[in-house]
């Protein structure tokens, strides 16, 4: 009996530290998406240019992300009292997408409406 729980002792102890190390090398694996921009032709700033100069605005807010499986720079552009997201090619800077943006109640109520998005024909 003595044998039989120290083999149930040692088995839920190995199992625990597996987790542990199984967690550790997860997280060790999370890499910061914001250093996708390292392989983005265009800067930061020139995507916001764009933007700005395709609604004909100020920028507010510029991030670089990936949004549907490619990496985009998205810029909210203010222009009176209009919001629009513009999504800039950070391989090209051309404004890939522009739609008004809705009320902000947080960051996935702006994503979700991508869907939304009108192309650009430039």
């Amino acid at each position: 009996m003595i044998m039989k729980h120290k083999l149930i002792q040692t088995a839920a102890i190995s199992t625990l530290c597996l987790a542990c190390l199984g967690g550790a090398y997860g997280a060790s694996e999370a890499v910061n998406d914001a250093l996708g921009i390292a392989d983005a032709r265009i800067s930061l700033d020139a995507a916001v240019q764009a933007a700005q100069r395709h609604v004909g605005g100020k920028a507010s807010r510029a991030v670089y992300e990936r949004d549907q499986g490619r990496w985009v720079y998205d810029v909210e552009v203010v222009k009176g009292s209009e919001v629009t997201d513009v999504q800039v090619d950070p391989e090209s800077g051309k404004v890939l997408a522009a739609v008004p943006d809705k009320v902000d109640q947080g960051e996935d109520e702006d994503h979700e409406d991508r869907g939304e998005a009108h192309e650009v024909d430039d």
